[in-house]
């Protein structure tokens, strides 16, 4: 009896996602399955037979990726700093480096189109160094919106990372060393493996982020469009929502692919879980 009045206590949450999460991905996904009264997969073989479609995906993806793996190559080294320093420095410096999530993410794109212009700060630099003679063009590229988003993500790794790397017993890492393996070896063997949880979720966390991401790439990307700007337009300009739709059924397809694999990723490289 105990145990159902504790399932009991589930019912409130259930019936909230259902209602307001469920039930809209089930309209939205079906709204694209039929057209005239008949089921039919024509919308999305509409958008992957036109090349500007699938240019738009690729750059998501790239962007998506090179985000994600620049994350983890900033944020890995900073987190296993930040594991091993004393509880009170940890925890300032653990709030310096995710002080930018307090930032607006519009503020800070628009900091970074000032930076990043033809006038910006980093040409200007650049210029005055003799490294470069013309401006570059950094602002409305992929590499603008890559910057922008390792910005507003970098700190969301970082916390996951942190958290796992402060459970890792650093007295195996000195018994490996005491058997004549190196630091590096010890790193690799020792540290890396049990870090695998934190390093999948927050690469989820900042894949789908960046992946969904609008206002990044909207200011940042100009008229070099991503999925979730496509989307944008296709619901609210052209206020086609069974195509919009479709882009977010695409999205979501594309997610759960992307867990899976990362999924599969934990288990070959840590396969004791």
């Amino acid at each position: 009896m105990k145990k159902r009045y504790l399932y009991l206590l589930l019912a409130p949450g259930l019936l909230f996602l259902t209602l307001f999460m469920i039930v809209p991905l089930i309209l939205t996904v079906g709204s694209t399955l039929f057209k005239d009264g008949s089921f039919t997969f024509g919308t999305y073989w509409q958008f992957f037979k036109d090349s500007y479609f699938l240019d738009i995906l690729g750059t998501t993806l790239l962007v998506s990726v090179a985000t994600t793996l620049l994350c983890i190559l900033i944020g890995f080294p900073v987190a296993y700093y930040l594991s091993m320093m004393p509880p009170r420095k940890k925890g300032i410096l653990l709030a310096l480096a995710i002080f930018p999530l307090l930032t607006s993410s519009v503020v800070r794109s628009f900091s970074w189109m000032i930076i990043l212009g033809k006038n910006g700060l980093v040409n200007n630099v650049l210029i005055k160094l003799g490294i470069i003679h013309d401006p570059l063009s950094i602002l409305y590229t992929p590499t603008a919106m890559i910057i922008g988003l390792v910005h507003l993500f970098l700190p969301l790794i970082l916390i996951t990372l942190v958290g796992v790397l402060e459970s890792i017993d650093h007295d195996l890492v000195r018994a490996a060393q005491s058997l004549g393996a190196s630091k590096l070896t010890a790193f690799r063997k020792i540290v890396i493996p049990l870090s695998i949880p934190g390093l999948i979720v927050g690469s989820i966390l900042v894949f789908v982020g960046s992946l969904t991401a609008y206002t990044t790439p909207a200011l940042l990307g100009g008229k070099k469009r991503v999925v979730a700007t496509f989307l944008y337009q296709n619901a609210i300009t052209l206020n086609d929502w069974q195509a919009a739709s479709a882009i977010a059924t695409i999205m979501m397809i594309i997610t759960f692919i992307v867990i899976g694999l990362m999924n599969k990723a934990a288990a070959k490289f840590n396969p004791k879980g």
